[in-house]
């Protein structure tokens, strides 16, 4: 092998980043001999990127240094329609506005991880090309040679013809345009591989047939697993609901929290998918166990939040959760008094660096006219983003999981008033590490 650096899919594979790929060998021979221009594509369905989609963002990532240009498309047109892979009822179909609105902010986050320098990556809308498409032509021309028994055989339909469950011809389209893009990319690009998860994998397949048969050119498809938690959860995935790259949505002391959390099972793993670490330093951070993994968890904690957020905000929310959870350098939030507790969690509660958002433990302004009556307690929870509703909330406080200033509430009538306030503040809690502020004005 020489002393060169390691093949780029060795390098995805010893990471994880690898499920299935068409052709190893051409692949393996392809990206060896030529700069490769690949894609991955992203619907822009909301306006933030999830935890979910850093796998195919990183591999790309990858790619790129090792000298391959991505195409980044950004599925304005197949939006339009709605992707049934992997789902069990139809997506909303969003309006061409709101698509072009999500597609704006998702490109931003990319940015972070892609250069776009000197046409080092692109970003392609494909609603471009498919909003343009002659439906009698793109038939005659694409859907003849689709096969529709064929078709059926892939899980993304199958599945909902087996449960008896709506697909609608709209998102039967869908392989069809998505193998369009594969073939519309490679004639204006030059695109030869297409990297996706593994639910994408039929499409995929779909599109570098359409290449072969219509341009008698090889294509290649490059396929990430699906991830999971050891616990079996869906990667990126809270009781609050899903990790969101934006600032606004998660805020980076949240997304710190999400990964500082990260069940010990999961962090070698995550270190490998989610970071730029090498493979040694890695190692050398997960050899150990028990309470030693803590610096594994802070160290993977700290590079995705530097990723996604920056260094300054990564920097910021691990010294809001050395605060927070920590041995602070007065006292232990685990052992502070109830006033010690509201304090030092309103230290920890700061100004973002580049956002002007909040950065530290999630907090939320409140007149103080507001608390002259008293509010629920659950109605609280719900508002402050530590229960998805109030059902949920009233299950947290049954279950002994809610507490005010650290005094935990089993009382569903409870109400949070004036009497609550401590230094301007009041301290709600879910669970064990989920802080809420409400700041009193």
């Amino acid at each position: 092998m020489g002393d060169g650096p390691p093949h780029v899919l060795d390098t995805l594979a010893r990471r994880g980043f690898i499920h299935q790929m068409s052709d190893e060998t051409a692949l393996r021979k392809r990206l060896a001999a030529e700069r490769v221009t690949f894609y991955t594509g992203f619907d822009p369905t909301g306006p933030s990127l999830t935890v979910g989609h850093l796998v195919p963002i990183m591999m790309m990532a990858h790619l790129q240094r090792a000298g391959h240009r991505p195409i980044v498309l950004c599925g304005g047109g197949t939006a339009l329609v709605g992707d049934p892979s992997g789902k069990t009822s139809s997506r909303p179909i969003l309006t061409r506005a709101e698509i072009d609105a999500n597609l704006a902010s998702q490109k931003q986050q990319l940015m972070r991880f892609l250069s776009f320098e000197n046409d080092a990556a692109l970003v392609v809308n494909n609603a471009d090309w498919l909003c343009e498409l002659n439906y009698i032509a793109f038939l005659r021309d694409i859907g003849r040679l689709f096969s529709v028994n064929q078709m059926l055989t892939a899980d993304i339909y199958r599945t909902r013809l087996e449960q008896n469950l709506p697909l609608s011809f709209l998102e039967f389209n869908y392989q069809l345009l998505q193998a369009y893009d594969f073939l519309h990319l490679y004639r204006e690009h030059g695109c030869v591989l297409q990297c996706a998860g593994s639910d994408q994998w039929a499409n995929c397949l779909a599109g570098m047939d359409l290449i072969r048969k219509l341009e008698g050119a090889e294509a290649q498809v490059l396929c990430a697993p699906l991830l999971t938690t050891s616990s079996g959860a869906k990667m990126g995935k809270t009781e609050a609901g899903a990790v969101w790259l934006a600032a606004d949505r998660t805020s980076p002391y949240e997304f710190y929290q999400y990964w500082r959390n990260a069940d010990d099972r999961d962090v070698a793993r995550w270190l490998k998918l989610f970071t730029f670490m090498t493979l040694e330093d890695i190692e050398a951070y997960t050899s150990v166990g028990g309470a030693a993994l803590n610096n594994a968890k802070r160290r993977l904690a700290y590079e995705v939040t530097a990723l996604v957020h920056g260094a300054d905000e990564a920097k910021s929310a691990g010294e809001a959760s050395g605060m927070v959870f920590g041995a602070g350098a007065a006292q232990s939030i685990a052992s502070a008094t109830a006033q010690g507790r509201v304090a030092a969690i309103g230290a920890a509660s700061g100004v973002s660096l580049t956002t002007g958002t909040v950065w530290g433990v999630p907090s939320t302004t409140i007149a103080r006219a507001e608390l002259e009556a008293g509010l629920p307690l659950i109605a609280l929870l719900h508002r402050t983003g530590l229960c998805a509703s109030n059902g949920e909330a009233k299950r947290l406080i049954a279950q002994g999981g809610a507490y005010v200033n650290d005094a935990q509430v089993t009382d569903l009538a409870a109400t949070v008033g004036l009497a609550d306030v401590i230094d301007d503040a009041v301290l709600l809690r879910a669970g064990k590490k989920h802080y809420h502020r409400l700041r009193v004005i």
